[in-house]
């Protein structure tokens, strides 16, 4: 029998493969990897399945899924450049692909190295993290990452080990030269699959506490401190798993809230003339520039959406319409995709299973989310997950 995608992805939805690889070592991936591309299969290489909407008629080809695991420190570990005594040592640290993401924060916090821990709690696997820029809290993934070890699978010859660095991967807002490749290439897997990345860490100096800067403004009033003091890297994680957890953030089999790929829309990046076109009040912060020098400004997703109308549990059959929002539990009333997926009930960036959804249910949302958002202050929301076989 084929695997299902279902039963390896967060959203817990998506059909079978055509064929399918575990593959335990670098090198089975990458043998994996190279078979498929001589053949000219379809491939697509899924680590830990949590920005993956799979189509439900499935993929038509070899899904090579990473499962080696490990973390090492380098030997070449050494002092940050420009850091004093206080400040302590830099320390590099290798990841395999696929380690599970919040192990290895668990790993750094328990062995006093910052850098990750307000990253607590994210699924999936290390290797997809730098794909998107994975960010949290006031942290990205981009912040600590000095290189990564891919396998090129342009390199004439059938491919190659390679080695990119944080400036050569082009680090944008939930974005990396990475995933560009796949958004311009139209295919499902990017021309470089991540082996390994390298996170430079700080450990505290001998006899210090370890502790990091709270970046964060929710997470200062979580912790009871001022926005950029510092506190425990201990504590912090903590905090962080509390706070995702209260937002089913946190996969947890028991959770329905939880069975999602996190956020499903990406915070707006927009000229900030479109800011002025918005209500007093809408959150809106500094993005840089664009080509043209024009002024950037950074919207919040979850602000349109809920003042466009979609609350918490949009798509459920008992969740009220709110004043002049959109009633979301459908002409019959058992829910605008029969009940089986709904904004989650804890906040409204998730777009969640409730235990017997399909991809199409969940698309279902997403699309009335988007359009309603468009229609009501003319602001294009962009998915975050990987959509493949199917559109939004």
């Amino acid at each position: 029998m084929s695997e299902r995608l279902a039963d390896h992805t967060t959203t817990r939805v998506g059909g079978p493969a055509r064929a399918w690889v575990t593959a335990r070592t670098e090198q089975e991936a990458v043998e994996a990897i190279r078979v498929a591309d001589a053949a000219g299969e379809p491939l697509f290489v899924l680590g830990g399945g949590s920005n993956t909407l799979m189509a439900d008629a499935g993929f038509p080809g070899t899904v090579v899924q990473t499962a080696f695991e490990g973390i090492e420190v380098l030997e070449d570990a050494h002092r940050a450049e420009g850091a004093g005594e206080a400040e302590g040592d830099a320390v590099v640290v290798r990841i395999a692909a696929g380690q599970p993401w919040d192990a290895a924060v668990a790993w750094t916090v328990e062995r006093g190295l910052a850098g990750v821990e307000a990253l607590s709690g994210i699924p999936g696997s290390a290797g997809a993290t730098p794909v998107q820029n994975v960010g949290a809290y006031g942290a990205d993934v981009s912040q600590v990452l000095v290189s990564l070890r891919a396998w090129d699978r342009l390199v004439p010859g059938g491919g190659a080990v390679v080695e990119l660095t944080a400036e050569e991967l082009r680090f944008g807002y939930r974005d990396s030269i990475i995933k560009r490749s796949m958004l311009e290439s139209g295919e499902p897997s990017p021309r470089w699959v991540v082996l390994s990345i390298d996170l430079r860490l700080r450990r505290a100096a001998e006899g210090a506490e370890p502790t990091s800067p709270v970046r964060y403004a929710q997470l200062a009033r979580a912790l009871g401190v001022e926005e950029g003091a510092h506190a425990a890297l201990r504590t912090v994680r903590e905090e962080v798993l509390a706070l995702r957890a209260s937002k089913g953030m946190v996969w947890d089999v028991a959770d329905q809230d939880s069975w999602s790929t996190g956020s499903y829309f990406t915070n707006p990046i927009v000229p900030a003339a479109v800011r002025a076109s918005l209500p007093e009040g809408a959150p809106a912060f500094a993005a840089g520039t664009d080509e043209q020098g024009g002024e950037l400004v950074k919207l919040s997703a979850a602000w349109l959406i809920d003042h466009a109308g979609y609350g918490k549990g949009f798509g459920l059959p008992d969740v009220e319409p709110r004043e002049d929002g959109p009633d979301g539990r459908g002409e019959d009333g058992t829910g605008l995709a029969g009940g089986r997926a709904s904004l989650s009930t804890k906040h409204t960036l998730a777009v969640t299973n409730r235990g017997a959804a399909s991809t199409e249910d969940i698309l279902t949302i997403a699309r009335e989310v988007r359009d309603g958002v468009r229609a009501r202050f003319g602001v294009d929301l962009h998915h975050e997950p990987m959509i493949i076989g199917t559109r939004l």
